[in-house]
């Protein structure tokens, strides 16, 4: 095999190879794709989970707080001293501030006041909230009921959310004396214990304004918190209870729960959860799956260089022995040492290979039993079939002289030797002027000129022929004489005439051959040389004659160097009568 040619091959293989693990590789990209969306998905609804168990805990902190300040407000309103400032006709208003500070301190609630019966402030904890900014306060007393008297919600001091109760102080019951109100803020250290539960992300805003929405208390940097107030505005455009929002920090599985107010619009609280937390997990068995992916792409890579370097060395091997099997070498055998198909095709080659040379020596058998053009005749019309044509030919019959007396001097090993030398120098003097042996019969040689193969100048051909056994006769009576052997001679008939060509026999055996008048001619002809008067060796009759073409140079296709000495004369010699024929024959000596 050329190197192109192997080149080629080489690459046709990492080809494939190539494609082999990409398929691998688009599988296992694939796999980790769908992996990863459904963790994704998973995520996703594990941190709605969470988020809607979040969302309880920031109820339930709520009214934890709600429940404590009603509790440390009851307890206020069953303070002694607070009872008899109240019953004072004027009222202490500064030491009803310093107690009601005391009290911050004890209750942990940074707001207390206390209000009269109609919501007026009678004190308050913090000296910075006027009466203009009791407005909750008085709200919840216009709407407190009387089981339980307390009331509570949300709702805005000085600006900032809180959570906010009132309890009836009583003096004596049923009689209200004065209302305590509580408020506790829901600032960043509230949404910090909402986080440290939850482990979710708290942002509470205000979208009174929905051009500008304001955070009033969150987990978030600055930057987070402002996207997230954005995104609560876009979501009153196309609600949805749970989004996914692309934050600094990266993607956040977000949840908008609106929280009453008062008497002003709801705030909205913002539970988040980092997607991140939630595939934590998830993108470590990812990581594990990669690798294990990519161990096992390595390992089929490998295996599949093992498999290739397998399938392409005795492909090499296959290819390179059709050279030498089409180089003609049939007897070189393939060995792979194999039980898979490539050795069953190994196999296969070699039966081929016998066969191949089986085919060759019969060929070879073929061409030594019967000429070439005969050969290959049989071999272009697909095999032997009985049957011929009619066509004109012309028949060279040769006979040796004085064989049957040789054959009773010599041995018959010697005389087969000597009659194969023979018949060799003629033989090859026929063919050189293209034709073809039709048989041997004992020492006799039966030709034929323009079949099986046409021929234009079939008659020139085989008088070139006769004149050249002649002269082959010469050169091997010389042979002889060196030897100390008698001379051979030779007798040569030619007649062209129609003639039947075609198979002869049986369905068993066959032979291309030619029948007719024409052929018992040619064969008289011969005969006709053994007569002394006649002087001539090579006898060809008028229908020769009248065929050839007398052509100042040798007939097209011949082989000898001196081919122009081979150029008949003729020397009638007359009519004669053969035997089986019943019109005489014009004959000629030819010379």
């Amino acid at each position: 095999m050329s190197v192109f040619r192997l080149f080629r091959f080489r690459r046709l293989s990492i080809r494939l190879l190539v494609i082999l693990l990409g398929l691998i590789f688009a599988a296992l990209a694939t796999t980790q794709k769908l992996v990863s969306h459904y963790n994704d998905q998973t995520a996703r609804e594990h941190a709605a989970t969470n988020l809607d168990l979040g969302a309880r805990v920031y109820q339930e902190a709520a009214r934890q707080r709600i429940e404590n300040l009603a509790g440390n407000a009851s307890l206020m309103s069953g303070d002694y001293t607070v009872r008899q400032l109240l019953l004072k006709p004027e009222i202490d208003r500064q030491t009803l501030g310093s107690l009601l500070r005391s009290y911050t301190q004890r209750i942990n609630s940074p707001v207390i006041a206390l209000l009269d019966p109609k919501g007026d402030l009678l004190a308050n904890s913090d000296e910075t909230m006027a009466n203009e900014n009791v407005g909750p306060f008085q709200y919840l007393i216009e709407h407190a009921g009387d089981d339980p008297p307390e009331t509570s919600g949300f709702s805005y001091l000085n600006g900032r959310l809180h959570v906010l109760v009132v309890v009836p102080l009583y003096a004596p019951i049923p009689h209200v004396a004065a209302w305590f109100g509580l408020a506790f803020p829901i600032d960043r250290a509230f949404a910090e214990k909402i986080k440290d539960i939850s482990r979710l992300e708290v942002t509470f805003v205000s979208i009174d304004d929905v051009t500008r929405p304001r955070v009033l208390a969150t987990t978030l940097d600055a930057s987070a918190a402002g996207l997230v107030a954005q995104s609560v505005v876009a979501n009153l455009r196309a609600p949805e209870r749970i989004k996914t929002l692309d934050l600094p920090g990266g993607r956040y599985v977000t949840l908008f729960k609106p929280q009453d107010m008062l008497a002003e619009a709801p705030v909205t609280v913002v539970l988040q959860r980092p997607l991140s937390v939630e595939l934590a997990a998830a993108r470590e068995v990812e990581n594990y799956i990669m690798l294990i992916s990519l161990a096992a792409l390595a390992v089929a890579t490998l295996a599949a260089l093992w498999i290739a370097r397998g399938i392409s060395q005795p492909v090499q091997q296959l290819a390179a022995h059709t050279r030498v099997v089409a180089a003609g070498d049939y007897a070189t055998r393939l060995h792979l040492d194999r039980v898979d198909e490539l050795g069953q095709l190994a196999t296969a080659f070699n039966a081929m290979s016998e066969g191949l040379a089986e085919r060759d020596r019969v060929r070879d058998l073929l061409d030594k039993n019967v000429s070439p053009e005969v050969a290959a005749q049989l071999m272009r019309d697909g095999g032997a079939a009985l049957g011929g044509e009619e066509r004109e030919v012309t028949i060279l019959f040769s006979d040796l002289r004085g064989f049957t007396t040789l054959s009773e001097k010599l041995p018959p090993r010697e005389l087969l030797t000597l009659l194969n030398r023979y018949l060799d120098r003629m033989s090859a003097a026929i063919e050189a002027h293209g034709g073809v042996i039709d048989k041997f019969i004992g020492d006799a040689i039966m030709a034929l000129f323009g079949a099986p193969v046409a021929q234009s100048d079939a008659a020139d051909r085989a008088l070139a022929a006769a004149l050249a056994m002649e002269r082959a006769l010469v050169g091997l009576n010389a042979e002889l004489a060196a030897e100390g052997r008698p001379p051979l001679g030779i007798g040569v008939g030619v007649n062209t005439a129609r003639v039947v060509a075609g198979n002869i026999g049986s369905h068993r055996r066959l032979n291309y051959s030619v029948i007719g008048d024409g052929v018992n001619v040619a064969s008289r002809l011969e005969s006709l040389t053994r007569t002394v008067a006649y002087r001539t060796n090579i006898v060809t009759s008028a229908a020769t004659v009248a065929a050839c073409r007398r052509t100042s140079s040798p007939p097209s296709g011949l082989l000898s160097p001196d081919s122009s000495l081979l150029i008949p004369t003729f020397r009638p010699l007359g009519p004669v009568r053969v035997k089986g024929r019943a019109e005489p024959v014009e004959i000629f000596a030819v010379g």
